[in-house]
């Protein structure tokens, strides 16, 4: 942290009342000071009056930098050194290895002094600090929630004895933990560690975005979510200074990125060629988005700097690069001795501390207001505003083109991202699909960790009341049947009814890629002179003689094993990129696509976007009116039909279902559906005869593609579908709003 910092509660021990730095340990008031400090932000004087002055769960939220780990720790450490020896008193649970690894070298001096082992425990992490916790508990543990899981299923009598005392468990990037697989299986095992614990422990909550402070409270103490309570930093600071800026690909451009001579003139070489001219010399982080859109960019950047002669500081960073790789660049980026941008995806928009960075860059528009501001909270360190740029590509318009083209939608959705910014909005958490295979997964771990147990037992401990896992006994009961299932033996239960491991569920239990509930992909692995720079997924096609572009390099393959799944490379000019990414997009909220309808109805000309872009909005105004959007719902496309919805990704998916229902061929698209070869007429007559959504259970059987998360393929597909209807129940009142409102 900074030793300079505006605060606004002293260090002073004067007065009646004590204040909340003298109720800190004596060695964590010395250590404050050492920092030189002169006095507390605001928020860790709230975190530690709270922490220390009652027993409630907390959710600390304020901006990257902003002091959010001292505020939960410095209070949580004086409790620890006061329980005194015996025991694991904290755990600290972060997304990311690497963040773990910052975290410990942000607390190692302060835990040293209070006479407090710190452990990093994860998979790269070092193995004699995890044995000495094991046999002793002491202490802090900063862990992933992978190694959380390794613990109880293969160290079950160890971990219960690891974390029997635990006073408190902090959460850090707790938004990122709100949905998606990771957040129900970490929920999972917090219950798990409660059960193990003489008393459950606190749970406190670190985070720079969340969009709805009632999800968390919830995800915090589901039981209770009022006893939570939430503490906000101060807005304010030095502002931001924003650029959108315009790119229009070139007539031939075929929309997917690729390596590039050093004189193209397709889009992302023209940002390249300002991202050269404008950050060359300081520390800056620029998002590409995708793998592929990463390395495409990095290589050009390293082409401009061979062409300028000088030293390269452009460099790629995603996760399929090499640890050795990406920890380098982040070590530049901390020490800041020599100029450095990284080109990530989304793998440095979390909380690792990256030092002062100058300026914060995004490839195309934004898709969530919590990712923009997790990215633009990286910027604006030390006083210095926050400075943001957007680089916007549209398609070359020949005439021909699909109607929705012509409305320039991403350079509006850019414009919509800055206003809902300006209202310091975020999304809320979404439901999300991966509920069966969470639930199946930690009934396998239940039982490979403690043996046979009764299914209402299983139940109770995963899928409770105040359980995340909010699965109803029937469907409960409907997983255990289907992972029993001849053909499927993930489960079988005795003569008396316990549920046991099936032949397969052990070998299942058994691999070391069970303790993640996310999918991972088989993949070569690339080593250059004996050094593994990364992996690219086996979806490529590779073999000797293969060119392909990787870690901002060309190379080409020298030697292949198939069995090791290893390629040798070594440098070379030529390249194109391996495929990298599933597609899929991110769901956009209904309070964006509505907000970007705004754009297109009001005439403001906002000063941060450049000539480009602003003649991209006017050209989207313009064609918004042509196409009589104002008032009407449906476009024309060729032998298809568009119908605007203007609501959000959940709403439009569930209409495209029911027009499916009826017969119909359907595209979803970011503004509404694509009605595939149907005139407006029949759309009209068809939709004439629907004025609300039909009870989801009647939509649930045409859906497709059910089986997206992990352990989905050993759950039967009705179980999946009446999952589908539970979770998309909440979305029919917006399709139902949406079909009153189309033309009639």
């Amino acid at each position: 942290m900074p030793t300079k910092r505006k605060r606004t509660t002293s260090l002073s021990t004067s007065g009646s009342e004590p204040s909340s730095f003298d109720r800190l340990h004596p060695e964590v008031r010395r250590w404050v000071r050492d920092q030189g400090w002169t006095g507390l932000r605001q928020v860790q004087d709230d975190a530690i009056r709270t922490i220390l002055g009652s027993r409630n769960d907390v959710i600390v939220m304020a901006g990257t930098a902003s002091g959010k780990t001292e505020a939960a720790f410095l209070p949580l450490l004086t409790h620890a050194a006061a329980a005194g020896t015996g025991g694991l008193r904290l755990l600290y649970v972060s997304p990311l290895k690497a963040l773990i690894n910052d975290q410990h070298r942000r607390l190692e001096d302060l835990c040293e002094r209070l006479e407090l082992p710190l452990t990093r425990w994860h998979g790269d992490a070092p193995q004699g600090p995890k044995a000495r916790l094991l046999r002793s508990p002491a202490g802090v543990a900063l862990i992933t929630p992978e190694s959380i899981e390794a613990l109880l299923l293969r160290k079950p009598a160890e971990a219960a004895r690891l974390f029997a005392g635990v006073l408190a468990i902090v959460i850090d990037e707790l938004h990122a933990f709100l949905q998606g697989p990771r957040g129900l299986h970490l929920s999972s095992l917090l219950r798990r560690i409660d059960a193990l614990a003489d008393a459950r422990p606190r749970r406190i909550g670190l985070s720079a975005t969340l969009g709805d402070a009632d999800m968390a409270r919830k995800w915090l103490d589901r039981a209770a979510p009022n006893r939570v309570t939430v503490l906000k930093a101060a807005a304010g600071g030095p502002g931001v200074r924003l650029q959108v800026r315009g790119y229009e690909e070139p007539p031939d451009a075929e929309g997917i990125d690729e390596l590039a001579d050093d004189d193209a003139q397709d889009a992302l070489s023209r940002i390249a060629d300002h991202l050269f001219a404008n950050l060359r010399g300081s520390n800056n982080l620029v998002f590409g988005g995708s793998r592929r859109t990463v390395e495409a960019l990095a290589d050009r950047l390293r082409q401009r700097c061979e062409r300028a002669r000088v030293p390269e500081e452009f460099f790629p960073h995603h996760g399929s690069l090499s640890k050795e790789l990406r920890e380098t660049l982040e070590t530049r980026l901390k020490e800041g001795s020599l100029p450095t941008t990284a080109v990530a995806t989304t793998t440095l928009e979390l909380g690792i501390d990256l030092g002062s960075v100058k300026s914060v860059a995004q490839i195309g528009a934004p898709r969530s207001l919590a990712g923009l501001r997790q990215r633009l909270g990286r910027s604006g360190r030390r006083g210095e505003p926050a400075v943001l740029r957007i680089y916007v590509r549209e398609k070359h318009l020949a005439g021909d083109e699909d109607p929705l083209e012509r409305l320039r939608l991403d350079t509006v959705r850019a414009v919509a991202c800055v206003r809902l910014l300006q209202e310091n909005w975020v999304e809320s958490a979404r439901s999300d699909p991966s509920l069966a295979t969470v639930a199946l997964h930690q009934t396998l771990s239940l039982i490979g960790s403690g043996g046979a147990v009764k299914p209402a037992a299983a139940y109770r401990a995963l899928c409770g009341p105040d359980s995340f896992l909010a699965m109803r006994p029937a469907d409960y009961a409907d997983l255990l049947r289907g992972a029993g299932r001849q053909g499927v033996d993930l489960l079988e239960q005795s003569p008396n009814g316990l549920l046991m491991l099936g032949a397969e569920g052990e070998k299942l239990v058994a691999g070391r890629d069970f303790y993640a509930v996310f999918s991972t992909d088989r993949e070569w692995r690339l080593i250059s002179g004996g050094r593994t720079i990364g992996t690219v997924p086996i979806v490529n096609v590779l073999g000797v003689g293969s060119i392909v572009g990787f870690a901002g390099r060309r190379w080409r393959v020298m030697a292949a094993d198939d069995r090791a799944m290893v390629l040798d490379v070594v440098p070379h000019r030529a390249g194109k990129l391996p495929k990298f990414d599933r597609p899929a997009s991110e769901a956009l909220d209904d309070r964006l696509v509505a907000t970007m309808r705004r754009v297109f109805e009001d005439d403001d000309r906002p000063a941060y976007l450049d000539p480009a872009a602003l003649e991209f909005l006017d050209q989207g105004r313009a064609a918004y009116r042509e196409l009589g959007l104002g008032h009407g719902s449906m476009v024309t496309a060729g032998n298809d039909t568009h119908l605007l919805t203007w609501a959000g990704t959940a709403v439009n998916d569930l209409l495209g279902i029911l027009l499916i229902s009826a017969g119909l061929e359907t595209e979803v698209h970011d503004i509404g559906v694509a009605a595939i070869d149907t005139t407006p007429d029949e759309l009209q007559a068809l939709l004439s005869k629907v004025d609300e959504c039909p009870p989801i259970e009647d939509l649930a059987g045409f859906v497709q593609g059910l089986r997206e998360a992990k352990l989905d393929e050993f759950v039967d597909e009705e179980l999946l579908r009446r999952l589908w209807a539970l979770r998309n129940d909440v979305h029919r009142e917006g399709v139902t709003s949406v079909l009153r409102g189309f033309d009639r």
